[in-house]
């Protein structure tokens, strides 16, 4: 991603860079659930605003993941700059996404999902999944991403970004596809419950896996 050699702090300690990015997103999205942040920095939602943030949210997921598939095709054909700017512009979108979706956690409200036993437990595993995945890969997607942005193509080679972007991408393509496939299921498939913006954490186990729905 990036042109031109250059020293710094950012490139020196990648992996303290990385830590601390990290902790601020885990501690937005902690903060968010746990009702640590005043309610004034959410905005009002109503439940056909909480709808329309929904389908946005699922909009931009699903051109992430377009974005990743791409970056991952053209860096397979050596089109580093055509894969930096894939790459970059979906983590552009996973920044719009989470914008996005802590409003609509904070200030709307959550969906549960309301259908078939069956398929309810497949929803949750599908879910369960794509939270997993959204929370372990933060580190290893910020990784990839500073190495790249601090990097010229060919002192990459000798770093763990290709390695680690592997992992990254393979694990948020994974993780925004399930997110997509739930959001349908929840939205357009099946029926749903609304339940206001509240302490998601502090709900039982389920009731807080259900809360984190698309």
């Amino acid at each position: 991603m990036a042109t031109a050699s250059a020293s710094g702090p950012v490139k020196e300690h990648p992996a303290a860079v990385t830590a601390l990015l990290s902790v601020v997103g885990y501690a937005l999205v902690v903060g968010t659930f746990v009702g640590v942040f005043p309610e004034s920095i959410y905005p009002d939602l109503s439940l056909q605003q909480v709808n329309r943030f929904s389908d946005g949210i699922a909009v931009v997921n699903t051109l992430a993941t377009l974005s990743l598939v791409a970056g991952w095709r053209w860096i397979r054909r050596d089109e580093v700059k055509k894969h930096a700017a894939a790459m970059s512009t979906a983590f552009g979108l996973i920044l719009v996404f989470l914008v996005l979706y802590l409003a609509k956690i904070g200030g709307g409200g959550t969906k549960e999902f309301v259908g078939p036993q069956l398929v309810y437990y497949a929803y949750l595993l599908m879910l369960a999944i794509h939270i997993i995945l959204s929370i372990v890969s933060v580190p290893v997607v910020l990784h990839a991403l500073v190495l790249g942005l601090t990097h010229t193509p060919s002192e990459l080679r000798d770093t763990a970004h290709a390695r680690v972007g592997r992992i990254a991408a393979g694990a948020w393509i994974l993780s925004l596809s399930l997110g997509v496939v739930a959001y349908l299921l929840l939205n357009h498939v099946y029926s749903w419950e609304f339940t206001a913006a509240a302490v998601v954490l502090a709900a039982p186990a389920s009731r807080s896996l259900r809360a984190l729905a698309p």
